[in-house]
């Protein structure tokens, strides 16, 4: 059983930490920054050996080279966007697999947020890392792919078992919370959780991780039944 710590940094990212006690190894998932993330794995007694990274804006890729240098950590992220985050020590995609001690993941393809986003999956974890793809009630804008791609992303998501936990790489579940409401004004689960959300963080608490049952329940961009519905709606959310 992997154990997760997570690590806020910047004014709304989350790092993952991910260890696998049976082996020690530990894991980064998209570190923004360095110093926070080896204050935490020192903290813990943990050695960092690899950092996984979803896509390659600077603020999932901007802790790699100092991770590396003080850990000897191997870096791994899509084969896609390999020109744009040239600390890759290996490159994935879609079928590929990691390994973090016993706990094998499989490599997703999510493109449109960036154009070679991927998602890991730890089946037998019961738990998908989805960077800036798929959020607690919301989802990635689309700055290098189309409402398709994303619509097919969410479709793949949707797909795996509803106790799956999702860990994103934002804490946005507030705002993305309002919308929903906005878009679903008559779901009942969307305004349940809103006023969950709004107690959270007026607490200071995290909102993440997710799971994929609370998500198809009231995540509008995974509710779209078309790919014009998720495409109005990502429109909506941008201008909300």
């Amino acid at each position: 059983m992997i154990e997760i710590e997570r690590i806020p940094v910047l004014s709304d990212n989350y790092v993952w930490l991910v260890h696998e006690p049976t082996s020690g190894e530990t894991a980064v998932v998209d570190p923004a920054v360095a110093e926070p993330v080896l204050k935490a794995a020192d903290a813990k007694g943990w050695k960092i050996s690899q950092i996984w990274n979803t896509h390659w804006h600077p603020d999932h890729t901007g802790g790699n080279a100092e991770i590396k240098a003080a850990t000897g950590a191997v870096i791994t992220g899509p084969a896609a966007e390999s020109a744009k985050i040239p600390t890759l020590d290996r490159t994935v995609a879609e079928g590929d697999t990691v390994r973090l001690g016993g706990v094998e993941g499989r490599v997703i393809d999510v493109p449109a947020h960036t154009a070679g986003h991927i998602a890991i999956h730890l089946p037998g974890e019961q738990t998908v890392f989805t960077g800036d793809t798929l959020f607690a009630m919301g989802c990635g804008r689309l700055f290098e792919g189309t409402a398709e791609q994303m619509f097919g992303n969410m479709r793949k998501l949707a797909a795996l078992p509803d106790n799956t936990s999702v860990y994103c790489a934002h804490e946005y579940t507030l705002s993305n919370a309002r919308y929903a409401r906005a878009a679903e004004p008559d779901n009942r689960d969307i305004a349940a959780r809103l006023d969950l959300v709004t107690t959270l963080r007026e607490r200071g608490e995290a909102t993440v991780p997710t799971t994929i049952g609370l998500e198809r329940a009231t995540n509008p961009f995974m509710r779209a039944d078309s790919v014009e519905e998720l495409a109005a709606r990502r429109t909506a959310k941008d201008n909300f």
